[in-house]
């Protein structure tokens, strides 16, 4: 691996990348750290210890995917990414899925191109050159996004590091290298909202998992619970008077009559307008989006129509049908 590049090409990369590359490294570790927890409570269970320090020295997993985006000269921009599924066995990626992945992002973002790669670690290993191989069929000059998931708090640069390949002659055989490449960190107005809106559910100093959407949800799940304790308790009162335990208190029963005459308020003339307009609305949308839809199918099938008729016809001068 080389100290820097040579290529001058110019690098720009998106956040959406690296809060992909992140989340999809999260999730992979929080699902090992289960399958961990699981194994050892196996293992503690059937007396095995000698498998315990087998489990617990299990490293993290690394994770794969692609990066996407677009190059215009000499300025690579990389805007978003997708997971792979990586054989660990064989040291190889799964070529299907990677295709059916590029055809179906080739429908939503016909400009996007396949870029290159990411994966995450503390440096690059010998065995990523062979990915980086497997994928010169796609793009000729992948390039290698590698995230370094041990972050340093102190130190303040983006554990994100951009590599590409150059062919050096080494030892009079020339070998394909990884070299170190700049990038400057590119956004949009939407994307900063996004990350604005993520960087507020980030956790607390204290090292609490709680955040802002955690504690609402908390909120609302302990107002649920506590008035379904509270029906519970009138519920059980009203069971008592009528099995003859307690006396009746003509009172409670009124202020109870009271309180479920409210329930029935939703079924008001106004609120069913109401729901009927959202209603309408909402399948008013669903059918706009199905003529877009046959819009669309419909117009592919005319231009090849025209395609093919205009073959036929053209020998004979005809005017194709539009």
């Amino acid at each position: 691996m080389a100290s820097s590049s040579g290529s001058g090409l110019t690098f720009k990369l998106h956040p959406l990348v690296i809060v992909n590359i992140s989340d999809h490294y999260t999730r992979i570790k929080s699902q090992a750290q289960h399958q961990q927890a699981a194994g050892d409570q196996a293992c503690s269970n059937g007396g095995e210890s000698s498998s315990l320090s087998s489990f617990s020295s299990v490293p993290p997993p690394r994770v794969f995917g692609c990066v996407i985006g677009v190059q215009r000269g000499r300025t690579v921009e990389i805007f978003n990414s997708f997971e792979l599924v990586y054989d660990p066995v064989a040291q190889s990626i799964d070529r299907t899925y990677l295709e059916k992945k590029q055809e179906l992002y080739k429908k939503v973002f016909p400009d996007f191109y396949i870029l290159g790669w990411y994966s995450t670690g503390i440096d690059a290993q010998e065995s990523d050159m062979q990915i980086h191989k497997a994928l010169m069929d796609i793009n000729e000059s992948p390039v290698y996004l590698l995230l370094n998931p041990a972050i340093n708090h102190a130190q303040k640069d983006l554990p994100i590091t951009i590599f590409e390949s150059e062919l050096h002659v080494i030892d009079g055989i020339p070998q394909l290298i990884f070299v170190r490449s700049t990038y400057t960190i590119e956004t949009v107005e939407a994307e900063r909202i996004s990350i604005d809106h993520v960087a507020h559910l980030k956790p607390s100093d204290g090292g609490s998992a709680a955040t802002q959407l955690a504690a609402h949800l908390t909120g609302i799940y302990s107002a649920i619970k506590m008035l379904n304790g509270r029906i519970k308790i009138v519920q059980q009162y009203l069971l008592a008077m009528q099995r003859g335990d307690l006396p009746l208190d003509n009172s409670l029963l009124r202020q109870v009559s009271s309180l479920m005459r409210r329930l029935p308020a939703i079924e008001s003339e106004k609120f069913q307008d109401d729901f009927l307009m959202e209603f309408n609305d909402t399948l008013l949308i669903t059918y706009l989006a199905m003529f877009t839809n046959c819009s669309s199918t419909m117009n592919e099938l005319v231009d090849k129509f025209n395609t093919t008729y205009d073959r036929h016809t053209r020998r004979g001068g005809r005017t194709a049908f539009i």
